[in-house]
């Protein structure tokens, strides 16, 4: 049984622990379908008097996403928008220098269980309706954003687990703080050390695509 439509959303933030939002956009109509970029980097480390060239494991590098984002401004789907003014509002929230910041917006994708903090990469518009006097009535984007999580937390998401590092884990569907602390430290009674540290009340109940810090611990 399909679940409640939900539309794909962008929201914008000024900073970049993503707790200063400043603007959101939603899509007119949800993507068909998206690309997701996976990328692992690798060094060639090739012996003195060998001919082979082994693969170094280098890193893996930040993922990237594609969408094709549809605007329409004929009234065919029973919402009437200026294509012009809906496709600047987009650039706005998700790609022109902010004023206050001096740069884009830090972004955050929403959509089922695709959750990505992110920035926009390009954006590709073609316009292919346009009213008798130029001005268009359809357009599309073809949009690619690159993931926007430091080193330090991409590599902990990669599984990098010990007990004596410092550690930041996104809060995935289902999870909760019992859970995580014995991922990361083996045991599930430092949950409690987790929640005073990120600011939790309710250990139960954590949001999704939230950023939680656990900080190196000595186990026993």
């Amino acid at each position: 049984m399909y679940g409640e439509l939900k539309k794909l959303k962008i929201e914008a933030f000024k900073d970049l622990e993503y707790n200063e939002k400043a603007d959101e956009f939603t899509v007119m109509f949800n993507p068909a379908s998206y690309n997701q970029k996976y990328e692992v980097e690798y060094e060639e480390a090739q012996g003195q008097g060998t001919t082979g060239t082994p693969q170094k494991f280098g890193k893996i590098k930040p993922q990237e996403y594609s969408f094709e984002f549809i605007f329409d401004g004929t009234g065919a789907s029973g919402e009437a928008i200026d294509v012009s003014d809906e496709i600047e509002k987009f650039l706005t929230v998700c790609g022109k220098e902010d004023g206050e910041i001096h740069r884009p917006f830090y972004l955050k994708i929403t959509w089922g269980n695709l959750v990505s903090k992110c920035i926009l990469k390009s954006a590709d518009i073609s316009y292919n309706l346009f009213k008798p006097d130029g001005y268009p009535l359809r357009a599309k984007v073809n949009a690619s954003f690159v993931e926007n999580i430091d080193d330090a937390l991409r590599t902990a998401e990669e599984g990098k687990s010990s007990p004596d590092l410092s550690h930041y884990r996104i809060v995935a569907e289902g999870e909760n703080l019992p859970l995580m602390t014995y991922k990361i430290y083996g045991d599930p009674q430092y949950y409690i050390d987790a929640a005073k540290i990120n600011g939790l009340t309710n250990f139960r109940k954590l949001k999704t695509g939230t950023t939680l810090h656990f900080p190196p611990i000595k186990t026993t």
